[in-house]
């Protein structure tokens, strides 16, 4: 199962190596956010795509968990420098004032930075949010589990609801299990109700609900875990 980011931003913050190879490893994503800010289709020579990937660094290096997702955080950054980057070249440009009036519109260029800035911060979180999506879907559809089958296999009981967190927890603390699961894409339903005590029969109905907590447990899903943790909180605390 793929490397949960945290851990390999927290790797990058004391290894350069580390930090380069995340940065080229998410260079898709740093073009993209800078397309997204820009409004056009960038490549590696645009001096905006220099600028985010700076800014993808100082987020790497800033980076703790209070900040909430990192690829959230790492996109405010990024935006934040190319504001100020544009700041800076209209002293240079035939703008005479960022506050100077331009455009069809006649809106100033500080209140387009600004308004852009607003605008991007707050759909962060939908576009990250979207991309997990995007990303579980994939990794679900793996093992031959889909979003649906998660809801259709959700436990309706509490008692059942806690048994299956009782299986997920296990396979989370004996990695040679979590292993097993990998590489197979299935439960190892016999050593589980041997494990844990959770009767077979349970098993069997909500495998795959229990799978799909399995990949989102695993692999760093944090927005989609936060909400699924506000689901459970509201049926009864606990983690998933």
């Amino acid at each position: 199962m793929q490397a949960d980011i945290v851990k390999l931003v927290n790797e990058a913050k004391t290894d350069m190596q580390k930090a380069d190879k995340l940065i080229r490893d998410y260079l898709p994503f740093i073009k993209s956010e800078t397309s997204k800010f820009i409004k056009r289709v960038t490549s590696e020579q645009d001096d905006e795509v220099s600028i985010a990937m700076i800014g993808f660094h100082e987020a790497i290096r800033s980076y703790d968990d209070q900040k909430g997702n990192f690829l959230s955080y790492a996109s405010m950054i990024m935006k934040n420098r190319m504001i100020d980057y544009y700041r800076k070249e209209s002293r240079h440009s035939n703008i005479d004032s960022i506050d100077q009036s331009y455009g069809d519109d006649d809106i100033p260029l500080s209140e387009r930075l600004m308004d852009s800035k607003d605008q991007y911060e707050e759909s962060d979180s939908m576009q990250v949010t979207k991309a997990e999506i995007i990303e579980l879907t994939k990794q679900l559809n793996q093992f031959g589990v889909s979003l649906t089958d998660i809801s259709e296999n959700s436990p309706k009981q509490d008692r059942t609801l806690e048994a299956c967190r009782m299986v997920v927890q296990y396979a989370i603390d004996n990695p040679s299990l979590l292993k097993e699961v990998e590489v197979s894409g299935k439960l190892p339903i016999k050593e589980l109700v041997k494990s844990t005590g959770v009767p077979k029969k349970t098993l069997e109905r909500h495998r795959k609900y229990i799978l799909a907590m399995l990949i989102i447990q695993t692999n760093g899903y944090e927005i989609i875990r936060g909400h699924l943790r506000g689901v459970l909180n509201v049926r009864g605390g606990g983690s998933i």
